[in-house]
């Protein structure tokens, strides 16, 4: 902790007294040491003002980290389900064509226009 250093000089009359005169006769703490005890307990609030912060941020981390990881698997999940939606639109695709090229086919056959024997090419 730093030492806090007075911005003004005591007063000469005060420097001059003799320490029997600064000091408390009961107890033998010096009275100027007042101020500098007033400015200890401002750093006192002040820190524990900042550690209220702290104890907070852990809690928050922790419910931060869990909120993340919950995230981070939801969306590999949708990753997931987009591909696998993105295989089965393929394949509905690729169904579709067959089946439209298959009716084709019946109807050229059933028109005379195609025979079995000749290749037919479609896709």
């Amino acid at each position: 902790m730093d030492r806090h250093i007075p911005m003004h000089a005591l007063p000469e009359e005060i420097q001059k007294m003799s320490p029997e005169e600064k000091v408390c006769k009961y107890c033998g703490v010096s009275y100027l040491i007042l101020h500098e005890f007033k400015a200890m307990e401002e750093k006192v609030k002040a820190m524990e003002k900042e550690m209220k912060f702290y104890q907070g941020s852990v809690e928050r981390e922790k419910r931060l980290q869990e909120k993340l990881r919950s995230l981070s698997q939801d969306f590999e999940q949708y990753k997931i389900d987009n591909e696998s939606k993105t295989e089965s639109k393929k394949y509905f695709r690729f169904k579709l064509r067959l089946e439209a090229e298959h009716f084709q086919i019946k109807e050229l056959m059933s028109n005379g226009q195609h025979s079995l024997t000749e290749p037919y090419i479609g896709l």
